[in-house]
């Protein structure tokens, strides 16, 4: 996340009617003494079998002077992103973002996708990513690199009146056993608007490649995707919790649109290290899979550069 949308944030945050409303929500959500109403029942109460990660992490008191958590990456808990990059020069590594999925008949796909992002030049960061895939059915397991990832996002303009917004492209290349045989290329829109009481966005995508043959790796790609996430942040525990509604439309002509709804959070531990979890599933489609993430990012800078 860029400095500048981090101090529009600041800014906006520091009215005093809105500190107010955000202490007594935030000692609401830790002391239990009375309901969050519809929020509490559409996006904390899914988050309950992630309790344990929260006590694991041994959540402090009160962090302060962190930001990360406000960084909503593809995948880090949602498929919606927000339209901001990593800062300037600086690095973000994601060691092990793991994702498992339940589908139909019983089928396990682990995922795992270390990526590293970079931030080349102002209010753009550039993204290298290798999937590595597992997957456990009745008839045998497979195993093996599924692609390559790189891509570049965009800021631009930082949030005023206006909504932040940002473009970005990314690649799949064929590498690897379970990769495609042809490289895909997608080209995406990103708006966030903040207000005092939530954030919103909204994604919208599309992938240009033929068809993949039948089996071929291609990861979560869509001919197109749109969709629309909410979050809600508690700065005085560096912490964000949300939900999403995504609407995409498989490589595959032939196959039906898929709906996915989604719910997670995301911490920050220490000055440089977050985590994230999140649960969700696809309401229709060919597989109406379940999923859980589970993922750990550290930004550092090299010595030279501030």
């Amino acid at each position: 996340m860029t400095a500048a949308g981090n101090a529009g944030r600041e800014v906006a945050s520091s009215n005093l009617d809105a500190r107010e409303g955000l202490t007594s929500q935030l000692t609401c959500m830790m002391t239990q003494r009375r309901p969050l109403g519809a929020f509490a029942r559409f996006v904390l109460a899914p988050l309950a079998p992630l309790a344990p990660l929260a006590a694991f992490v041994g959540m402090p008191a009160a962090a302060n002077a962190q930001t990360d958590y406000y960084n909503t990456d593809r995948g880090r808990p949602f498929h919606i992103e927000d339209a901001y990059p990593v800062e300037r020069r600086a690095f973000e590594l994601q060691a092990a973002p793991l994702r498992l999925e339940r589908g139909a008949g019983g089928v396990y796909h682990w995922s795992v996708e270390p990526e590293l992002a970079y931030g080349i030049l102002p209010r753009t960061q550039l993204e290298v990513g290798v999937p590595l895939s597992y997957v456990d059915a009745a008839g045998g397991s497979t195993s093996g690199v599924a692609g390559v990832h790189v891509s570049v996002l965009h800021n631009l303009n930082v949030e005023t009146s206006l909504p932040a917004l940002a473009v970005g492209a990314r690649a799949l290349l064929p590498v690897g056993a379970l990769a495609p045989d042809d490289p895909y290329f997608s080209f995406a829109g990103i708006a966030t608007r903040t207000f005092t009481w939530m954030r919103f966005h909204v994604n919208g995508e599309y992938t240009v490649g033929d068809e993949p043959a039948i089996g071929a790796g291609t990861g979560e790609l869509s001919r197109w995707s749109a969709g629309i996430a909410m979050d809600k942040t508690f700065p005085l525990r560096s912490l964000l919790v949300g939900a999403e509604f995504v609407a995409r439309q498989p490589l595959s002509g032939s196959s039906e649109m898929v709906f996915v709804a989604g719910t997670g959070l995301r911490y920050q531990r220490t000055p440089r290290w977050a985590i994230d979890g999140g649960i969700g599933k696809h309401l229709t489609g060919d597989d109406r899979a379940w999923y859980v993430t589970f993922g750990s990012a550290y930004a550092f800078g090299l010595p030279w550069h501030p």
